[in-house]
């Protein structure tokens, strides 16, 4: 199972070291004092499991010393050189890369194409794409995101775009390229990465809603990405919106990926104006005053403003991050959205702070870099020991 961070257990001194340096990469620039606070660990062993950080070249201090009680005390912050990721998103007809350092700034990009969903041709696509942005031997990690569900973080279990079933994709790229490699949900990397590095960077809670060719769901509590052997099963896209809604293909009627996913968008459309009708299409017919988008377009703002407070309701979070490259909905009807997002929540309620994410799928392939980061910390450590 992947892991985003490591709490530390009792006084071992590795534990806490990986713990700080997790912290610190996600909160830094952050004091020693506020470490050992989040950490709950003495003033004494938080400084004790900085030095050998600061002395592995994975953390430096800052210039500037930060006044307060007692004395003045040196910000700490990851060290981004040194050493290179890669992030790569597959979806079901393209590969997009992304090499990152160890702060997810990313370093170059790339896409291509995928002629087949064969398992072999993927992985030498995938890996011939990495090979042109960089040499492997100068990478760290690889970490790979796609729709579906990898619980050991090896094995693709489900992937519905590609038609997989049990496929050893991790030991597969390993071969091709000699570099360790994580595989992840797409939304859960995502998710990740908007975590440690993006839009809802150092929040110990909130959620990440996408709306693209399905609906995604992802969920921080407690500073933990929350995923479980379900993870990847697109569970929210099954929740009810509308209760006379169209039927998804599972038969579920009304449910969010009948009412907002852009596949059923535009089949909508392609219905009502009885020609096939893009997404964005729709958006511009809609704004032009054309009745049948506009009613799609409508439709889908009052479901996508009724999951927001469902999700805020029952994961009792104050701040969501939308994202997915249907986010123009919410661009084009952001009034309607908003105002049913109010409706469907109780009045006292605090309002919902929404985070638009509009970056294309290079975010989330650096949500798979986050991943491959966040994979290689032990063995960072263990390394420099050695």
């Amino acid at each position: 199972m992947i892991t985003t961070s490591v709490e530390p257990r009792g006084s071992r001194g590795a534990d806490v070291e990986l713990a700080a340096l997790s912290a610190i990469l996600v909160h830094g620039p952050v004091s020693r004092t506020e470490l050992a606070t989040r950490l709950a660990v003495s003033q004494s062993t938080m400084t004790r499991a900085v030095k050998p950080l600061i002395d592995r070249g994975l953390v430096q201090e800052s210039s500037e010393a930060l006044e307060g009680p007692g004395r003045p005390s040196r910000p700490l912050s990851g060290v981004p050189g040194g050493r290179t990721y890669v992030g790569a998103k597959l979806t079901g007809d393209e590969v997009i890369a992304v090499v990152t350092d160890m702060l997810a700034h990313e370093l170059a990009s790339k896409s291509g194409t995928l002629d087949s969903h064969d398992p072999e041709q993927v992985a030498d696509v995938t890996a011939g794409l990495i090979r042109e942005l960089i040499d492997p031997g100068e990478l760290a990690y690889v970490g790979l995101s796609l729709g579906g569900s990898a619980v050991d973080g090896r094995t693709v279990d489900r992937a519905p775009f590609l038609g997989w079933r049990g496929t050893p994709l991790a030991s597969m790229l390993e071969e091709r390229l000699g570099v360790p490699v994580v595989i992840d949900n797409d939304v859960s990397a995502l998710t990740a990465g908007e975590h440690w590095f993006g839009a809802a960077r150092g929040l110990d809670d909130f959620a990440v809603v996408t709306i693209g060719a399905g609906v995604g769901l992802g969920l921080v509590r407690h500073g933990q990405v929350i995923r479980t052997r379900d993870s990847g099963l697109g569970l929210a896209g099954h929740i009810p919106l509308e209760g006379h809604g169209i039927p998804c293909a599972a038969g579920h009627r009304g449910c969010a990926t009948a009412v907002l996913s852009i596949p059923s968008l535009e089949a909508q459309a392609t219905v009502a104006l009885r020609r096939p009708t893009a997404f964005s299409e729709i958006l511009d017919l809609a704004r032009e005053g054309d009745r049948a988008c506009a009613e799609i377009v409508d439709g889908a703002a009052r479901a996508l403003g009724r999951l927001l407070a469902l999700v805020a309701d029952l994961a009792m979070v104050d701040v969501v991050v939308v994202g997915g490259d249907g986010i123009a909905l919410l661009d084009a009807a952001e009034h309607d959205v908003r105002r049913q997002l109010r409706q469907d929540r109780d009045p006292d309620a605090h309002e919902l702070e929404l985070r638009i994410d509009h970056s294309d799928f290079t975010r989330w392939a650096r949500g798979a870099a986050t991943v491959a980061i966040q994979a290689s910390l032990r063995g960072l450590l263990e390394d420099a020991e050695s």
